[in-house]
């Protein structure tokens, strides 16, 4: 048995003991999201902190609680702030926490991020369902021994988001009446943010929006055989030729204005969970 496997085995071990139920879907809430966690039913929380090899989540907003539940007649898996490269940690110990989520079951994630808006007709506190990404990161989540385990040496990526899910939140904004982009994610490492340049260099590339994080889960997700749906809370513009300066309170207060959207979203996808293949 690998390192790693020790690792995923020993925190699973963990939760399991603490409650056993197969469960379906995996949430990952970002930035503006962490109030979804109180609409969890038949609760049990975990601080990051007590589950083995999980790290400490140091970013403002994010609580750092695994969540596992009854979320709209689904049983759920909820991380209430996620881990990033920016703070320290590898890719491997960023990812852990979706191998878990293939040990309970998981079938289905759902991802949360507040990111940059790259795209000229975003709008700040607008929403985007990603379609394709761009790891800039300069690292992989998957690099070192496969876990044959969960899934093979070279997944395939031809569709890292699902379709299916993507053109039911497509349905879903429309019948709430709400505007809902298509987009090309592009990662980068972080912190800092990017210089006129580099936002001129990514638009160019191909991305719609910009993040720290989201790529590393969702190709960790892939290769164990999860689908993703993943949504994007634009919470600044960045184009060069009219930047202006953003802060942290900025960044959040656009994601929690973005919030109500994504929650509908993904409200919606768990009420109909089970009808789509």
């Amino acid at each position: 048995m690998t390192n790693h496997q020790t690792e995923i085995y020993s925190a699973y071990d963990c939760l399991r003991n603490q409650r056993q139920d197969r469960l379906r879907v995996g949430i990952i809430l970002g930035t503006g999201l962490g109030s979804l966690a109180d609409q969890v039913e038949n609760k049990l929380e975990v601080d990051y902190e007590d589950i083995p090899y999980f790290p400490s989540s140091t970013v403002e907003g994010h609580s750092g609680k695994w969540i596992m539940g009854t979320l709209w007649g689904v049983p759920v898996c909820l991380m209430q702030g996620r881990f990033h490269v920016y703070e320290g940690h590898e890719l491997w110990r960023i990812t852990l926490p979706i191998r878990v989520m293939k040990m309970y079951g998981v079938e289905t994630l759902i991802i949360g991020s507040a990111v940059g808006g790259l795209n000229p007709q975003y709008q700040a506190s607008e929403v985007v369902v990603l379609e394709d990404h761009i790891n800039l990161m300069g690292v992989n989540p998957l690099i070192g021994p496969n876990l044959d385990s969960q899934g093979p040496r070279f997944p395939d990526m031809s569709e890292p988001y699902s379709q299916n899910l993507l053109t039911k939140s497509e349905e879903i904004a429309r019948k709430a009446d709400f505007k809902l982009h298509r987009g090309v994610y592009v990662a980068v490492s972080g912190p800092c943010l990017e210089t006129k340049a580099e936002y001129r260099h990514l638009r160019q590339i191909g991305a719609d929006v910009v993040g720290m994080s989201t790529v590393p889960e969702v190709i960790t997700a892939v290769h164990a055989g999860i689908k993703v749906v993943a949504y994007g809370a634009v919470t600044d513009r960045c184009l060069p030729d009219a930047l202006v300066p953003t802060t942290i309170d900025e960044i959040i207060a656009n994601a929690e204005k973005a919030a109500p959207k994504i929650e509908t979203l993904i409200r919606e996808i768990l009420s109909s969970y089970g009808e789509e293949p």
